[in-house]
């Protein structure tokens, strides 16, 4: 049984093409920048001819849309919604009509919530975006699901929180490398007060596997995270472990920080460091899947591995 996975030299899509394999089913890589000697075929550009997506969805049972557009600086408001819209539309309109199995988009939180939102992000939470990427997110939801009108048991979005592992990028990012600063300084309690739901690039991989095998007919949407949900302090502490550092929170108030942060024009920053956002995959629990549950045990092992240059490059 084939399947089309694109972004597949990707942060996730790398995973999800090793572990479908792993899972006896034949996989067709699709990357916008195959390597010469690889077996990966071009990923059409959102406006290409429509023999394009013919062409690459044909002989597959199902897709995996992973290529997606993000955490881009320099792209536009057009850019993202023609990355992770425009794509996504077209990929799935042809999708519906050439394969005959299962549409799996990887969508993000961030199709519902900004990184500053504080609550439960779950299946029924009111889409709100905040950014250009989390709307391109959102908008890809409303195509695929679209596209599959007349059978919308076959297609689902799986919002993921953020995503760890080697080759992270955006805030996780960030934190590893303030948790790598040999400078044992006394940080701000207040700064990392905030709770979240993380998901590891394995376990992401590990359930689009599971939703193009499970018995059942597809949700329209899923959400999915590692379990338990955790304090930043707590992610912090588990990178400085794994560098080999100690972690020393001070007591200063958050008003001062926020304030300051502010003044740097950095306060989006700090409220998305001390917000509290939960994922609750209870949906797919119910339905059989079983949530990953050692992510500070895998924070500090990918900070020892970077420190260790073990680390494999993306």
């Amino acid at each position: 049984m084939k399947v089309l996975v694109t972004g597949a030299t990707g942060f996730i899509g790398r995973q999800v093409v090793q572990q479908l394999r792993e899972a006896g089913f034949e996989v067709r890589i699709a990357s916008r920048h195959p390597e010469p000697a690889s077996d990966a075929v071009l990923l059409p550009a959102p406006d290409a001819p429509a023999a394009a997506f013919t062409a690459i969805t044909q002989d597959v049972r199902h897709v995996v849309h992973c290529a997606a557009l993000n955490n881009d600086r320099d792209a536009s408001e057009a850019d993202y919604l023609s990355a992770n819209a425009d794509l996504t539309g077209r990929l799935a309109r042809a999708a519906a009509v050439q394969a005959g199995g299962r549409f799996v988009y990887l969508s993000s939180i961030r199709a519902v919530a900004g990184p500053g939102f504080s609550g439960t992000v779950d299946e029924k939470t009111p889409p709100a975006p905040q950014c250009a990427y989390g709307r391109s997110k959102r908008e890809g939801e409303i195509r695929t699901l679209d596209a599959y009108a007349s059978r919308p048991s076959d297609a689902t979005a799986l919002r993921l929180p953020p995503v760890y592992g080697e080759g992270m990028k955006g805030n996780l990012a960030t934190l590893m490398r303030l948790g790598g600063m040999p400078v044992n300084l006394p940080l701000p309690a207040a700064l990392f007060s905030g709770m979240r739901s993380l998901m590891s690039c394995e376990a992401a991989a590990r359930t689009v596997v599971y939703l193009l095998s499970c018995p059942q007919p597809l949700r329209p949407v899923y959400v999915a995270c590692d379990l338990p949900p955790l304090p930043i302090s707590a992610v912090l502490g588990a990178f400085r472990q794994g560098f080999g550092l100690s972690l020393r929170l001070s007591a200063v108030p958050a008003g001062p920080i926020r304030a300051a942060a502010t003044l740097l024009g950095k306060g989006k920053a700090c409220d998305a460091m001390t917000a509290t956002q939960i994922c609750d995959p209870s949906l797919l629990v119910a339905e059989g899947w079983v949530p990953q549950t050692d992510t500070l045990e895998r924070l500090a092992e990918l900070a020892r591995r970077h420190r260790s240059g073990t680390a494999q490059p993306r």
